[in-house]
């Protein structure tokens, strides 16, 4: 029996001393009375009674340990020409400073700090300092539209706002305050004070009596200490888009939330103390908060914070430069930037530039990662690149090739088997198990580990009717997949991702697989179309890698052709166009979902696109 099958029946069969030693590694100021709380389920609690402070476990412990003059954070902004790095120790003195900014304008345990801010060391001092106080933070995007910041402000009712000037955009400055006073002006919750930090290439008009300038209100401000919160206590609020309009509000419980990510760390990144670990994403996704902030410096690691694209800025080669120059251990980032990368470098021409041994692994997530960008990765970099899934809701991987437990065998389009603590199920949609193999709708048996989202912000009613009702007993994911003979899990598609096809229930993932895996094709996407005959027919998009010489007849004709071989002359796929791109989210993941949502995808008669 390998390690990773020995701990995973561990966690399944003992769940509760499975996490209590597992929470043995974080620093806990009271040890909680139950691990695992069931007196109200389906809403489980993890480490009642207990009390700790995660700003503390990620910054003072190091520094008390003696650890303190390691490189904490590295900053580094190829968009500003800016670099800077900090130290445990003065991340410490950073975040305590932030914090007696907070405490002096009346932030207590409990409130609520938004924080609008882009991709600067401030941003992550900003999340600390929330939690040093007990505060309850919400990243909302840098530059997210005035009425989407206005609906945050009015659900999470914040004290404060943090925020900042502006963001460089492709070599554009893109002014945020503007943005933050008209939501403001929309919300029916007003914030008492905003505290701004002025970059130096855009000055914001500051508000009389409510605005405070960053640098002056942090260069006076007394540090502070850490307080005591229980377990239960929220650290943190992550808005997610639903499907009413109305957004959805993720809360991320503090200790599970600490014990989770401290874990995850060696089990599934294999990185510990000193360490560079760099998730290049976004603080204001969920991959920010868990990998950019908590989760590496928890682990004691060196985190990297990037405030730039994998490509131009300035061309394919910032990542390879950004892994040579900080000796990068571990890479998490989204298949798209890989997919852009191996668009305008195909050949990897400027990885050849760069000293890349200090790499290990590649991570990928927060889409499918087809095959052909993982063969591109894999031959180019000569590391295992790893797929892995999970979603803003569980805060972390829900299937992974857990590195840290002995890598398992890789098999391309999986995300390889469940991690340890959960019990991943395949049901048709009668809440039956289905046959290995087959498609149905993922879930994952109750209770869920520690760190994932015991509700959402003042609406338990929300929660259960989005996640737990559909499939009593389980969480439903909202994606669609399979599980194989040898256990891997296959994430096809969300769930309202599978098209019906006269009948034939296909996945859209599926054959984006086999467009991909064109030579000529960077990126693509499948949506479904209504037809008269069949129900719905598949249309594709598909995206050129540069200087392609083939017209896009013969390319579409190609895509035509392969998908009826690997998928079968069943999925009746017959169209497919060529795009300039696909839209993107801001951390590079395409809006392949919002495509196929579209009342342009559910009622374009496929007839007339042929």
């Amino acid at each position: 029996m390998s390690k990773y099958d020995r701990v995973y029946q561990q966690s399944l069969a003992q769940p509760e001393n499975f996490w209590a030693q597992a929470a043995q590694d974080i620093l806990w100021r009271r040890q909680w009375d139950q691990v695992l709380d069931s007196s109200n389920a389906p809403y489980y609690r993890w480490f009642r009674g207990g009390e700790l402070n995660i700003c503390e476990n990620a910054l003072d412990r190091h520094v008390n340990e003696g650890r303190g003059e390691q490189l904490a954070l590295i900053y580094d902004s190829p968009v500003t020409a800016t670099k800077a790095t900090y130290t445990y120790r003065a991340l410490r003195d950073e975040v305590a400073r932030v914090a007696g900014v907070l405490k002096s304008l009346g932030v207590t345990k409990g409130d609520r700090v938004i924080i609008y801010m882009p991709m600067v060391p401030e941003a992550v001092m900003s999340m600390l300092a929330c939690a040093r106080l007990g505060a309850v933070h919400s990243v909302v995007f840098g530059g997210f539209a005035a009425a989407e910041l206005a609906a945050r402000i009015d659900d999470a009712k914040p004290r404060v706002i943090l925020s900042a000037s502006g963001a460089l955009e492709h070599g554009k400055a893109i002014a945020y305050k503007p943005l933050l006073d008209h939501a403001i002006e929309m919300a029916t919750s007003k914030p008492s004070a905003c505290v701004i930090l002025q970059r130096p290439f855009l000055t914001a008009a500051m508000v009389s009596g409510r605005d405070h300038d960053w640098a002056e209100a942090v260069a006076v401000a007394p540090m502070v200490d850490c307080v005591s919160v229980s377990a239960l206590d929220p650290c943190y609020i992550l808005y997610t888009s639903g499907t009413t309009g109305h957004p959805k509000g993720i809360v991320r419980d503090t200790g599970g939330h600490a014990v989770a990510l401290k874990w995850s760390m060696r089990a599934v990144y294999d990185v510990g103390p000193g360490d560079v670990f760099w998730a290049a994403s976004d603080v204001g996704w969920v991959v920010g908060h868990s990998y950019i902030v908590y989760g590496p410096l928890l682990q004691g690691c060196t985190t990297v914070l990037y405030e730039g694209k994998p490509v131009g800025t300035p061309d394919a080669g910032a990542y390879w430069r950004v892994i040579s120059e900080y000796k990068v251990r571990a890479l998490f980032t989204a298949p798209t930037a890989f997919r852009a990368i191996r668009r305008d470098d195909h050949e990897a021409l400027l990885m050849q530039k760069y000293d890349l041994t200090s790499l290990r692994t590649l991570f990928l997530a927060g889409e499918r990662s087809d095959p052909a960008t993982l063969e591109w990765a894999e031959r180019h970099l000569k590391v295992p690149v790893i797929d892995h899934w999970w979603q803003t809701e569980t805060g972390w991987a829900i299937v992974a090739n857990c590195i840290g437990l002995g890598a398992l065998p890789v098999k391309h389009g999986s995300p390889t088997k469940a991690v340890p603590g959960w019990d991943v199920q395949v049901l048709d949609e009668g809440g039956h198990s289905v046959e290995r193999g087959q498609i149905g709708s993922l879930v994952c048996r109750l209770p869920l580990p520690p760190g994932t989202l015991p509700t959402l912000w003042n609406d338990d009613a929300r929660f259960f009717d989005s996640y737990l009702k559909d499939f009593p007993g389980y969480y439903k994911t909202a994606d669609a997949g399979l599980i194989d003979s040898d256990g891997y899990v296959y994430v096809m598609a969300r769930t309202d991702d599978v098209i019906n096809v006269a009948g034939h229930r296909l996945s859209t993932g599926v054959m984006e697989e086999a467009l991909s895996a064109l030579p000529d094709v960077a990126e693509s996407a499948v949506i479904g179309c209504r037809d008269a005959i069949k129900g719905e027919v598949p249309l594709g998009f598909l995206v050129l890698k540069a200087h392609c010489k083939r017209s896009e007849t013969e390319i579409a004709h190609d895509a035509v052709a392969i998908v009826r071989d690997r998928v079968g002359p069943v999925a009746a796929f017959k169209t497919a166009i060529v795009v300039k791109r696909l839209p993107k989210t801001r951390s590079g993941k395409s809006f392949e979902v919002q495509l196929r949502r579209s009342p342009m995808a559910k009622h374009l008669n496929a007839s007339d696109n042929r």
